[in-house]
Parts: C-alpha cells; sequence; structure tokens
C-alpha cells in the first residue's frame, strides 16, 4: 500500500463532484514529476484529496481503482491518468496552514514542493492527516 496526495482546484474539480460521481479520471495533469508518480500508483492505493487555491486544505481520501494508462485529453506528449474512487469525506479538514506549522510534516512534499499536483505521502503523514481530521478508516 502506498499513499499520495492529489491537488485539485474545487473550483474545477471538488472532492463533491468526485463523491457525487462515486468515480472519477484523475487527467490533465502536464508535469512529468507529477505524471511519473501517477504511473507509480498501485490499485488500492490511498489519496489525500486536496483543494488548491481556495481552501488550500485537505479534504478527502480517495482510492486508486485503476492503475495508468493514456490520458485522451492530451493533445501531446506522452500522459496518463489512474481512475479513482471516494473513500471518505474528512470529518474535519487540514489545512496547508496546519501542516506548515506541524513539525511532525517537516519533511512532507506538500511544504518543500508545494507546486506539485500528485506527490507520495508517507505512512506516518497520511495517519497524522487523519488524526488531526478526526477521521478514521
Amino acid at each position: 500500500m502506498q499513499y499520495w496526495l492529489v491537488k485539485s482546484e474545487p473550483d474545477v474539480y471538488a472532492w463533491e463532484k468526485l463523491a457525487r460521481e462515486k468515480r472519477g479520471t484523475w487527467d490533465g495533469v502536464r508535469n512529468f514529476a507529477a505524471r511519473n508518480n501517477l504511473r507509480a500508483m498501485s490499485k488500492g492505493d490511498l489519496l489525500l484529496f486536496y483543494h488548491s487555491n481556495i481552501g488550500k486544505e485537505i479534504v478527502g481520501i480517495a482510492k486508486v481503482t485503476r492503475e495508468h494508462y493514456p490520458d485522451v485529453t492530451a493533445a501531446l506528449g506522452d500522459w496518463s491518468v489512474v481512475d479513482v474512487a471516494p473513500v471518505k469525506k474528512l470529518v474535519k479538514p487540514v489545512t496547508l496552514a496546519q501542516i506548515k506549522v506541524d513539525p511532525k510534516f517537516k519533511e512532507m512534499l506538500l511544504v518543500s514542493r508545494s507546486r506539485l499536483s500528485v506527490m507520495p505521502v508517507s505512512e506516518a503523514h497520511f495517519e497524522r492527516v487523519l488524526g488531526l481530521a478526526e477521521t478514521q478508516l
């Protein structure tokens, strides 16, 4: 089992839309590091769903339901997508501000490489987010 954080602007693709539709395709990634992270995902891996720009907070947990395949939205290049499904909405969102002041997140990529839209998360960071969110899986 691996853990990841995926970012979406809530006015483009919000947690609520994924929850309502019960499945989605994580497409439109146009950064090589983020694409490689999508390609490293396995079916069943868990994702922290982060609302970027508006809110700047982790709001839910999703899972990978289909491993990477070509992104048909890409006009040019070798890009990939994964399919995802919602697992659970967090009881309390965990904000970027909370993460930045918590010394336990010092090494989290969300702090050090904040512009990356798909990133690995350690199990310890994943569990810490669940604790702050007062959420159990």
